[in-house]
């Protein structure tokens, strides 16, 4: 390939994947409860598929948009699936930035939702597993710079 090929031919499958996800409902929001029945359970399996086949391209494209706007995450950054642990589902993708040692570490992101009066929120916690146990195993020294969603 000639030089700088293979990065513009990256940022070309992730563009093509980013307006696929686009279409099929995916875009940046706050996460929320959720209602799966089989037509979700295929999407949702599909996040998974889309995070380990394109997980490196998506990452690059991230850090692309960030350093256009002079924004750069500070450290090493690599994108995970978020893990809804109420519905027990693969909801989502984000990208995780901290020290490269930390970062390695991360397998997912576990979503916690809680509400407080009308308020509510969501944390999302580095974690070192696909699926958290009964214990979230949280990895120390990574937090969370960019969120891909799924809308179902």
């Amino acid at each position: 390939m000639i030089p700088g090929q293979s990065r513009i031919l990256a940022l070309a499958v992730t563009g093509v994947l980013l307006g696929g996800m686009l279409a099929m409902g995916l875009y940046a929001r706050p996460a929320h409860a959720l209602k799966i029945g089989t037509t979700e359970v295929l999407k949702v399996g599909g996040v998974l598929l889309a995070v380990s086949q394109f997980g490196p391209q998506i990452n690059h494209f991230i850090n692309d948009l960030l350093s256009a706007r002079k924004a750069e995450a500070a450290g090493q950054t690599k994108v995970v699936p978020i893990f809804s642990v109420g519905q027990g589902a693969y909801i989502g993708a984000a990208q995780v930035v901290g020290a490269a040692s930390a970062v390695r570490k991360v397998q997912a992101l576990a979503a916690v939702e809680g509400k407080m009066g009308k308020a509510g929120g969501m944390l999302l916690i580095p974690i070192s597993t696909k699926i958290p146990g009964s214990s979230l195993a949280r990895v120390n020294g990574a937090g969370v710079s960019a969120i891909i969603d799924l809308k179902l």
